[in-house]
């Protein structure tokens, strides 16, 4: 038996390095996986590849930011298959600056995709899980916060500001929860950084202040006590591992998958 056998699994910014590996790691462990994102044409070839495997996968296009829309992803997901148990708020983005250089809609960018659609997310998620049979697993929401949110980081307050929300949001909604008797658990995820293009973005900022190539990997890379970024199945693990079963006893939590770099 796989580990997420049976489980209904949405996953947000599908096209993504982390929600990609996320989507593969959960349908290669059992799960149907709704991919949801923007970029059409990388999350229709995504679901492709899983389906051509053996695994069971459906791409919606979804802006995250719009409850209208997020409303017609659990009615498709639970019109085709009755249900779901898995959400992974993973949609993100970063945008690299200094505090008193975002303009208005910079803000406003940041605090609608990083915490407006966790939040939409989670309202629908309830929803949805709460309908679930009363003798099934707890279903699990997955929220992707970052070490920025667990400590500060210069340039990236606005981001800072955005994960530090997931990741107390995460904690009132596993605490409330529990208390309504809703049966779902709620998590969050705080990676060090990835090699993605999300890495890629502040990489290209540091080019542009006249930081050399060789320095840029090495900060990068050496940000983390194991001397390297994390690759994004590393992450993908984690959140497999949250979405199963085998976290059951886990709510409220905060798993932290970042080389070591928040034991300094």
């Amino acid at each position: 038996m796989n580990r997420v056998d049976n489980k209904v699994a949405i996953v947000t910014g599908a096209a993504g390095g982390i929600g990609s590996a996320t989507c593969r790691l959960l349908a290669a462990a059992g799960a149907t996986v709704i991919a949801t994102d923007l970029r059409d044409a990388d999350g229709k070839a995504l679901v492709n590849d899983i389906t051509a495997t053996g695994g069971k996968a459906l791409f919606i296009r979804h802006d995250v930011t719009d409850d209208a829309q997020w409303a017609a992803v659990f009615a498709q997901a639970i019109g085709a298959f009755g249900q779901v148990d898995v959400l992974v708020n993973n949609a993100g983005i970063f945008r690299h600056g200094r505090t008193e250089d975002a303009d208005a809609s910079a803000i406003q960018e940041m605090f609608d995709v990083n915490l407006k659609s966790v939040v939409l997310g989670t309202q629908h998620a309830y929803r949805a899980m709460k309908q679930r049979p009363k003798d099934a697993t707890p279903a699990a929401i997955v929220n992707l916060s970052s070490v920025a949110g667990l400590i500060g980081s210069p340039n990236s307050t606005l981001y800072c500001l955005s994960k530090g929300g997931v990741r107390l949001f995460t904690k009132a909604c596993a605490m409330e929860a529990a208390q309504l008797g809703y049966n779902i658990r709620v998590n969050s995820v705080h990676p060090g950084i990835v090699d993605t293009d999300m890495a890629q973005g502040v990489a290209q900022a540091m080019r542009g202040r006249g930081v050399p190539e060789a320095s840029i990997k090495q900060a990068m890379a050496g940000a983390h006590p194991l001397n390297r970024m994390a690759q994004a199945d590393d992450i993908a693990r984690g959140i497999l591992y949250l979405a199963s079963d085998d976290s059951s006893f886990m709510t409220g939590s905060e798993l932290v998958i970042d080389g070591g770099m928040t034991a300094r």
